[in-house]
């Protein structure tokens, strides 16, 4: 009997031991795809949104009221500075100008007369048979025609400016819209806008700035504007080949949105853009910086924030990070990483904190 429980007991050790050698065995390691964060020279950068507005823009009003005769455009079209646009009939103020002229010629002749009667007068005072008040009065006359025919050169000008307000013409070289008139009606000061012209080259792209973004894109005081390169993308993602400038900083702070006004300037050769759309501007630093990057599929946040996992000492251990800003596929790491690390971008659904990975490197250019 203690014979058959002995070889019992044998075969109850034999059959458990294996189980208790796994139980006690080392996790197997997980293998998690990693690349390398790496530094990279990359210009600081910041993206706002901004709207074009055209460097002239200029509203077409009628000076004079008349009869509108023609209209010399061709909407949509570009006009030269001084191109005709439209006439206004010209009848009413070629008479009125001929009946200035007309007032200037009686005027010059009352100034004859008077300094005729004026030298008369005053040849009969010296033989004492005028008085000095009569001699006062041919003065005083004669002061009074020398005025009225300043008065009506005057006048002569007024219609001659009048006249030529029947002619409007550009004052700028640009792009002119739709005319809110057509021939045959009565148009006049108080007919408001006729069309309107924006030039095209170069355009401005203003966008508001927050005092924070403001000091962080490097445009507060004393920095060198040309250190900024400014870029401009359309709604459609597609990107404005040519590269802006900033040449206005406003002088004082929106106090509603605690933003400051920027304005940059862009060649326009193309035409490509408009008067009044919506942009998204980028600011960028010329002088590129060091700064480490990381793929942006290698991003988790919690509610403390963002982190990456890196592989240190083939454990996966958590990196708390502050992003700074997208760099193409990747994000650029402000704080949290020094370059080197190996940080987990494939697996990450199955990786906790301190459970032991295996790295297996992965191309760059082709992360998961």
């Amino acid at each position: 009997m203690k014979k058959f429980g002995w070889i019992a007991a044998c075969l109850l050790m034999g059959v458990m031991s294996p189980v208790a050698a796994q139980e006690n065995a080392a996790p197997q390691a997980l293998t998690v795809g990693t690349i390398a964060a790496t530094k990279q020279a990359v210009a600081k950068s910041e993206s706002f949104v901004g709207r074009v507005q055209a460097v002239e823009r200029v509203e077409i009003m009628a000076r004079v009221s008349g009869y509108l005769e023609q209209i010399h455009f061709t909407e949509g079209s570009m006009v030269e500075a001084g191109a005709p646009l439209y006439t206004i009939e010209k009848s009413l103020y070629e008479a009125a100008l001929q009946q200035a002229q007309g007032s200037v010629k009686s005027a010059k002749a009352s100034v004859v007369l008077a300094q005729q009667q004026k030298g008369r007068t005053k040849e009969l005072l010296t033989k004492e048979v005028a008085s000095q008040m009569s001699m006062d009065q041919r003065e005083a006359q004669t002061q009074q025609a020398a005025a009225d025919q300043a008065m009506s050169e005057a006048s002569v000008r007024t219609a001659e400016i009048n006249l030529g307000y029947t002619e409007i013409k550009s004052p700028i070289t640009g792009k002119i819209g739709r005319t809110a008139v057509t021939k045959g009606n009565v148009v006049g000061p108080s007919s408001g806008p006729l069309t309107v012209i924006v030039s095209q080259d170069p355009m401005y792209v203003t966008f508001p700035v927050s005092q924070r973004e403001f000091l962080r894109a490097g445009m507060e005081a004393g920095a060198k504007k040309e250190d900024i390169l400014v870029k401009i993308n359309f709604s459609d993602g597609s990107i404005y080949p040519e590269t802006g400038s900033i040449n206005f900083v406003d002088v004082t702070t929106d106090q509603t949105t605690d933003t400051i006004a920027v304005r940059a300037s862009f060649p326009n050769p193309a035409g490509t853009l408009v008067d009044g759309q919506f942009v998204n501007v980028l600011l960028q630093s010329a002088k590129p910086e060091d700064v480490v990057v990381v793929p942006q599929s290698a991003l988790l946040a919690d509610q403390q924030g963002i982190y990456v996992f890196v592989v240190e000492n083939d454990k996966a251990v958590v990196k708390r990070i502050k992003p700074g800003g997208e760099h193409g596929p990747n994000t650029i790491v402000s704080e949290g990483l020094s370059g080197g690390e190996m940080v987990i971008v494939e697996g990450l659904q199955f990786v906790r904190p301190d459970m032991p990975v295996q790295a297996a490197p992965i191309s760059p250019a082709n992360p998961s």
